[in-house]
């Protein structure tokens, strides 16, 4: 019974986590349609939405933690486990650097700094993307 509150946690940090990555990206396409000036402060406000993918990736990191107890010990037998783990804490650098630069936006008028901001967007959608295909083909 445990396992399976967890593993619901678990999948409720997914949908708010990926979900974040999936919201950015559209609202980047419609942020790509207005004015520069008008852009830029729709960009400063849905930067709220980064809290829902830190949310996210807590609940999927408590919850893994716990998911991964039976796994622990055959760690090393499992590579496509251990790159798994990687991606989450590549992952969370990504989510960190988003949140400095974003936060530095927040001060600033630079465009360049929304720039890096959607690059690195783009690479943490790709890397939670990669850590799905990869937990599917490990716990399948």
């Amino acid at each position: 019974m445990m396992r399976e509150l967890f593993l619901i946690i678990h999948f409720i940090g997914l949908a708010m986590g990926l979900g974040t990555s999936f919201a950015f990206m559209f609202l980047g396409f419609a942020a790509a349609k207005l004015e520069r000036s008008e852009a830029m402060t729709f960009q400063k406000r849905i930067f709220v939405l980064s809290k829902m993918g830190h949310i996210g990736l807590t609940l999927l990191v408590v919850s893994g933690l716990y998911l991964m107890t039976p796994y622990w010990k055959s760690l090393g037998n499992t590579p496509l486990l251990i790159a798994k783990l990687v991606l989450v804490l590549v992952l969370g650098a990504l989510m960190g650097m988003i949140s400095s630069r974003a936060k530095k936006a927040a001060d600033s008028s630079d465009p360049a700094m929304y720039k890096q901001i959607e690059s690195l967007g783009k690479g943490s959608m790709l890397v939670a993307l990669s850590i799905v295909v990869l937990a599917v083909l490990v716990f399948h």
